[in-house]
């Protein structure tokens, strides 16, 4: 690097030869992520552009008047990072690096002399001037640079504000640094143990479908955070019937996550099979409301159905949860599983619910969905709507699977440059 015999000499003829080295600095310290090696870099760079004795940082976080600690020093072998060790550092009280510390303003001392009981006598041994830059925070000096030199009179007061301008720069970029270290390491804990409940979530639900006769069952699950508040469940019953339970828990994240687990950990620790829709939910909302919801205020929408193909019956029963989709293959017939609406789980402890029963025919078809689903937006902010799904029903395809596939592609189709805002889960259940 060529350098002009003194980078703050502001001469116009010197203006070249300051930017290209101003230039130079920038671009090695944009590169640096790490504020260890940025004072590394900064160091250096201004040591061959301001030739120095000595240097060190003394910064008073944390610390009361005369306080201080020596943080940083040019004649350490090793160095010590002061954002995350400085407590392993000693606190020295008075003597000259107090005055100042906390005097919050540059200084210049053109002749030094030093106490031998100064503190400060071991780092200026031998050194005859002096310049004392603070590094301000929140309007006071929260730490000091002290660069010296061995002759006297060495630091022009006309050069001073260039290099306080400079120094407070470069701290406040080390202070960015230093910062967005500090939330990528708060993320990535935050998201270890988002992903720690999303696994745990992810092993509360059914691990395979549901094998019954007669039904032919499909599932989509996919939240919108690394764990979600959607759950569904299926619970195989007497006499080749099946429950399918799907629920939506308020708000997104872990809190919803966790609720979402509660709500299972109730469904299946009830004694005996959930053969009624209506008692079940019942059984939920009471148990839901008194121990988990009503401190919180949080909630969940539930639908629960049980389908029984040897009788050729529906049954279900709702707590505020959108209306399943029913289609009925052999005369078009639709249907809006909507007559069983009672308040979600989880606000009223003694709210009963009640059932509704319907023919559960060959080749019906029911289609459960969470908001997520029809409440996605495309790129024009129109919602994706339940009248889609009723489109895709209308194909009547010969498998759970391959409608589940249909809608899927629709939805992907719709949403296509969006991001999912809430969790998604679809249930197919058809009667074969």
């Amino acid at each position: 690097m060529t350098v002009a015999p003194d980078f703050f000499d502001t001469e116009p003829r010197n203006w070249r030869a300051r930017l290209a080295v101003s230039v130079e600095v920038m671009r090695e310290l944009s590169r640096s992520t790490d504020p260890q090696e940025m004072y590394a870099v900064f160091t250096r760079r201004i040591s061959q552009l301001f030739p120095l004795s000595r240097h060190l940082t003394i910064a008073r976080r944390g610390l009361h008047d005369p306080e201080y600690r020596v943080v940083r020093y040019s004649m350490w072998k090793e160095s010590v990072n002061p954002w995350k060790e400085s407590h392993r550092l000693p606190v020295h009280h008075g003597g000259i690096f107090a005055q100042l510390l906390y005097g919050d303003q540059p200084r210049v001392i053109d002749n030094l002399n030093i106490e031998p009981d100064d503190p400060a006598a071991e780092y200026l041994a031998g050194q005859r001037s002096l310049l004392a830059i603070p590094h301000f925070e929140h309007g006071v000096a929260s730490s000091m640079v002290v660069i010296t030199r061995d002759d006297t009179a060495t630091f022009p007061r006309e050069r001073v504000a260039d290099l306080v301008l400079l120094s407070n720069l470069f701290a406040r970029a080390t202070q960015t640094v230093v910062l967005s270290q500090a939330v990528k390491e708060a993320f990535d804990g935050l998201d270890y143990e988002l992903r720690s409940i999303a696994e745990i979530q992810k092993s509360l639900l059914p691990a395979e479908k549901p094998k019954v006769p007669n039904l032919d069952v499909a599932v989509h699950y996919q939240t919108a955070k690394r764990a979600g508040g959607d759950y569904y469940d299926f619970f195989p019953l007497p006499n080749d019937r099946l429950g399918v339970l799907i629920a939506d828990a308020s708000g997104h994240g872990a809190p919803a996550a966790v609720l979402m687990a509660v709500a299972h950990s109730i469904a299946h620790t009830r004694p005996e099979p959930p053969q009624s829709p209506g008692e079940f939910l019942t059984y939920m909302n009471a148990h839901l409301t008194r121990r988990y919801t009503r401190p919180t205020g949080s909630f969940m929408t539930a639908f629960y159905a049980v389908f029984d193909p040897t009788n050729g019956t529906l049954s279900y029963a709702s707590a505020g949860h959108n209306p399943p989709r029913l289609l009925r293959c052999a005369d078009g017939f639709k249907l809006a599983l909507n007559r069983a609406q009672k308040l979600p789980l989880g606000i009223k402890p003694d709210e009963v619910y009640l059932e509704q029963t319907l023919p559960l025919l060959p080749g019906d078809q029911v289609v459960l969905f969470t908001d997520g689903v029809i409440e996605a937006v495309n790129t024009e902010g129109d919602v994706f709507g339940s009248a889609r799904i009723d489109e895709e029903l209308e194909t009547c395809l010969p498998s759970a699977g391959a409608l589940l596939r249909a809608i899927l592609a629709s939805h992907s189709l719709f949403t296509a440059g969006t991001t999912a805002a809430d969790d998604r889960t679809l249930v197919v259940v058809k009667r074969t």
